[in-house]
């Protein structure tokens, strides 16, 4: 009969789950995106902001943030993050970046890039998504600095809950 090969069918699914389930349980244990944060400042990175009033709070609409990493690194992908919509209070993302650019440094022997208009090398410009996930990667090659262009309409200011830059260790 079928009956023994259903079963060993059923358990090799329930097994496939399992591995599924576990694989996700530690993605989200490892920071959510499993790639190391070389601008987490526990890690030793520096942020040097204008028209800030913390780290990752800009007054107003538009300002820049610039990034000296923890270490040298090959840079993969940087990460934007904000509170989920669903977790805000007002249900909106109104202090979340909109639209904004990020900056690499110009040269190799360039330790930071301290003002985005002088040293900076545009990547590119970016929107982020206020309907996407909370945390959205981008690829890219060296991260320094992040300038916010627009959020999504709050008059006082911009909140970047994280700003992440993933890689390898290495020299440039």
């Amino acid at each position: 009969s079928s009956f023994p090969a259903d079963r060993s069918l059923i358990a090799r699914f329930l097994q496939d789950v399992h591995v599924i389930v576990q694989n996700a349980l530690r993605l989200f244990s490892q920071d959510r995106t499993g790639l190391a944060d070389y601008a987490l400042e526990s890690g030793g990175q520096k942020l040097r902001a204008r028209t800030c009033i913390s780290d990752l709070l800009v007054l107003g609409s538009k300002g820049f943030l610039v990034i000296r990493l923890s270490m040298r690194i090959l840079p993969t992908a940087f990460s934007l993050e904000h509170i989920p919509k669903s977790l805000a209070p007002s249900g909106t993302l109104r202090s979340a970046p909109r639209d904004f650019s990020v900056y690499v440094r110009e040269t190799r022997q360039q330790k930071c890039a301290f003002w985005i208009q002088e040293r900076g090398e545009l990547l590119g410009t970016y929107t982020y998504d206020e309907d996407g996930e909370a945390l959205q990667t981008y690829s890219n090659r060296e991260v320094r600095a992040v300038q916010v262009l627009s959020n999504w309409g709050h008059p006082d200011y911009t909140c970047m809950y994280r700003f992440r830059v993933h890689g390898t260790p290495g020299d440039l």
